[in-house]
């Protein structure tokens, strides 16, 4: 089942595009937080989002930009905007398509399913972006995107703070992360992996994350 996000501050054009998408077996989630939505992205990891242009705090343009920084996902603007200039602006921030208001359920779904097929058919679509907190790891290219900052993870650091995030709330030990950076024959021992917690630490810091890898005293570490 595809997961559908709907981005949209008309609440009754929401329920009734909600409505009809479940109707023709579309699992669908609608933002109310226009503050962040990106997190709110991350979070619910859709196959498709249907996003309005004019929206609370930031446009459509402003998010569909952001998201594209760390997905590829099929964006669909839906807009009383329908001017060339909006289309262009709205096909040049990443989008895939572009629906002028009013328009019809069916022509929604049309184009839904035209996108989805092209873009799934032969792709594989499981998650691409892992979540906590608002602090988001892109599992394909290894950065971590936190309050419009980004940042580039080593190969090593990637792993621990993938190990950490699905983990979150659980102490990990020392002994199971140095498993987990282990290659080949390249053994990863106690000072190689508290360079690397700390060298993380440090990057984590720069873009506002300050303690977010808590140390629990002689066994491991853990995101809270």
């Amino acid at each position: 089942m595809y997961k559908i996000m709907i981005v949209e501050d008309d609440k009754a054009l929401c329920s009734n595009m909600e409505a009809v998408l479940r109707k023709w077996g579309f699992e669908t989630v609608s933002v109310y937080d226009f503050k962040n939505i990106v997190s709110e992205y991350a979070k619910y990891k859709p196959n498709l989002v249907i996003m309005d242009v004019n929206l609370p705090y930031f446009d459509g343009f402003y998010w569909c930009k952001k998201i594209r920084e760390l997905s590829k996902v099929p964006i669909i603007f839906v807009s009383s905007r329908d001017t060339n200039m909006d289309i262009i602006m709205a096909v040049n921030n990443g989008a895939d398509d572009y629906i002028t208001k009013p328009f019809t359920m069916d022509i929604l779904v049309a184009k839904i399913n035209a996108i989805l097929r092209r873009t799934y058919s032969y792709t594989d679509t499981s998650p691409d972006l892992l979540e906590c907190d608002g602090v988001i790891l892109n599992l394909i290219d290894s950065t971590i995107f936190y309050n419009d900052s980004k940042i580039e993870l080593t190969k090593n650091e990637f792993k621990v703070m993938l190990l950490l995030m699905k983990n979150k709330g659980k102490a990990i030990s020392r002994e199971r992360i140095m498993r987990a950076l282990w290659e080949d024959d390249s053994f990863v021992n106690d000072n190689t992996l508290t360079v690397n917690i700390n060298r993380l630490r440090m990057k984590l810091k720069d873009i506002g994350l300050t303690d977010y890898i808590q140390t629990k005293k002689g066994y491991g570490y853990m995101i809270l």
